[in-house]
């Protein structure tokens, strides 16, 4: 496995009964780089993605991160290897603050280690607003989640994926149901957390991801269309033809 490689999947196909969501993905994503992944509604990003983040499993095929397959690892061990995901829908809890919601997050992460002492929970206050402050809503860190307003949500289940200080992150639609200046400002969000670690997203809004991806990943009915710098998608005949046309 080469050196940049961070994540790679080797033949990945996802059959759902008698319907083929995935077909023989074989894609390699590089170390320390944004890659998003696009495609018309029903190409299949949303199974991809969930494969890739462990939510499910392939049919056929595997999952090599970091030299390690993923063939058997649980889900909720996919944070502790150094992967973590926001999904589309917002996953927080309501009544919790901000802070509160990082904070368990930490918590959840660090006793897997055993290294849960009572001595450490300033510290994990420390790191948990440290996080909020990451994603730009530390003024918010003693709100109910619920008092958010959507962006400021979604912002903060980004703050609990960096719980875990992942070398890789996984981002479903981080803009869906946005306003623009919450996209704007989410993207500028997802620049910044790609200068330190690996950042993969999931979208539908293709200009909005052209200027800010080092790769693109499209897919189309289920199977690889085409992968490269914007430039190349911008210029790929095929992908104008099933997607461009579309808008």
């Amino acid at each position: 496995m080469s050196t940049d490689t961070i994540i790679k999947t080797e033949a990945v196909t996802r059959r759902f009964g008698g319907f083929t969501a995935l077909k023989n993905v074989s894609i390699a994503f590089q170390s320390n780089k944004l890659t998003s992944i696009i495609g018309p509604n029903g190409a299949g990003k949303s199974t991809y993605f969930n494969i890739l983040s462990g939510a499910m499993s392939p049919s056929e095929g595997r999952v090599i991160f970091d030299g390690q397959d993923l063939s058997g690892v649980k889900p909720h061990q996919f944070s502790h290897i150094g992967i973590a995901k926001s999904f589309q829908i917002t996953n927080v809890f309501p009544n919790f603050t901000a802070l509160g919601n990082v904070r368990m997050a930490l918590q959840a992460h660090v006793s897997r280690y055993n290294l849960w002492k009572k001595q450490s929970a300033l510290n994990l206050d420390d790191r948990a607003y440290a996080a909020l402050k990451t994603v730009g809503i530390e003024t918010h860190a003693y709100r109910p989640a619920r008092e958010l307003a959507h962006g400021q949500q979604r912002s903060l289940e980004i703050a609990i994926a960096l719980a875990s200080n992942p070398k890789l992150l996984l981002l479903d639609e981080p803009t869906a149901g946005m306003s623009p200046e919450e996209t704007k400002s989410m993207m500028d969000l997802i620049v910044q957390l790609a200068d330190t670690r690996t950042v993969i997203l999931v979208e539908h809004k293709m200009k909005m991801i052209m200027g800010i991806s080092d790769h693109i990943v499209v897919l189309h009915h289920g199977e690889l269309l085409a992968s490269g710098t914007p430039a190349d998608i911008r210029s790929n005949d095929e992908v104008k033809r099933v997607y461009l046309g579309h808008h």
